[in-house]
């Protein structure tokens, strides 16, 4: 089996490159110029604006899968620059979808990396969501991702292409960017440990219910649904339980070396935080049989650990991550 992963520098990209590596496949990942591939496989230099560009990639390699990680995926940005990440997620979308559907060979299968985030303002009552809840985009992001599943299904049913979509909830892991919740809260741990920082975490909303899973596990489902997935069909990817930001701040505390302690911070609070959010995964496990294995405890110990081995390789002060 032969891939090609298209936006393969960011955080996931790399870890999707070692699952399909590590199960015999043969990958090939892209990024733009100014990027760099983390992993060890074919590294192409490519900007999903550039239509013709794609084509040319696509007929060089003639990958068995394709799957579509690029994108603007920050929805602070999104709401500062939308027409970017419109630009970006829908028309570069629109560019791939193009080039697939005239490239010389016509048998490649698409996976299409979407967001939970789509679902939006959630009615009361939906949870677990199932991939036919409507969706209700409540950020530009999530209405540009939104609409890159809408093409997709559009183009599989008009073109009979091969496509899947995907819609993951939050994930997370070691080397992720420390604007996601575990990140942070294991970042703060980590430079306390060390005397960067006050004996002090900062918090914002503790009582929000969100579904979490390992970013592993996560690849692990990309994999399967690149193997096992329904062309056409939408797939919700997540563990299935959400739990609170509480009981994520008290699993990270439980591994912590000194003692902390908690301070809320006004400036991390949403105001319209929505209370649960939690999918229905029971379509992904009867098609692929995947389920998430790897603990929420596990995850938050092997990103602290993480975040103390990068601490100690640094020295005592660490730029923001992006």
């Amino acid at each position: 089996m032969k891939a090609l992963i298209i936006g393969a520098a960011g955080f996931v990209g790399g870890y999707l490159i070692r699952e399909l590596s590590a199960a015999g496949w043969e990958v090939h990942a892209t990024c733009l110029p100014n990027e760099k591939i983390s992993e060890d496989c074919p590294a192409h230099t490519l900007d999903i604006m550039q239509k013709a560009d794609i084509s040319a990639l696509l007929d060089e390699v003639t990958p068995d899968i394709v799957y579509h990680l690029a994108a603007q995926s920050s929805v602070s940005v999104s709401w500062k620059k939308p027409q970017l990440t419109a630009e970006i997620n829908v028309v570069g979308t629109i560019n791939v979808l193009e080039a697939l559907r005239e490239a010389k060979k016509q048998d490649i299968r698409t996976v299409l990396i979407g967001s939970g985030e789509e679902y939006g303002y959630i009615r009361q009552g939906a949870c677990p969501l199932s991939e036919s809840e409507p969706l209700n985009p409540g950020n530009i992001y999530a209405a540009t991702k939104a609409c890159q599943g809408m093409l997709g299904e559009i183009y599989a049913r008009a073109y009979k292409m091969d496509i899947i979509m995907v819609r993951a909830f939050n994930h997370s892991g070691p080397k992720q960017s420390n604007i996601f919740v575990i990140s942070d809260f294991c970042r703060q741990i980590a430079e306390i440990e060390k005397g960067i920082k006050e004996p002090v975490i900062s918090v914002g909303n503790l009582s929000a219910k969100r579904d979490f899973t390992d970013v592993r596990d996560v690849v692990r489902a990309y994999r399967l649904l690149g193997e096992k997935g329904k062309s056409g069909t939408v797939y919700n990817v997540g563990r299935g339980r959400a739990v609170t930001i509480q009981f994520i701040l008290d699993t990270a505390l439980s591994f912590a070396k000194c003692d902390i302690e908690v301070k809320q911070d006004p400036s991390r609070m949403r105001a319209s935080d929505i209370p649960l959010i939690e999918p229905d995964v029971s379509r992904i496990l009867a098609d692929t049989g995947w389920s998430a294995e790897i603990t929420m405890e596990q995850t938050v110990e092997d990103t602290l650990n993480y975040w103390r081995k990068k601490l100690m390789s640094c020295g005592t002060s660490l730029g923001k991550e992006h």
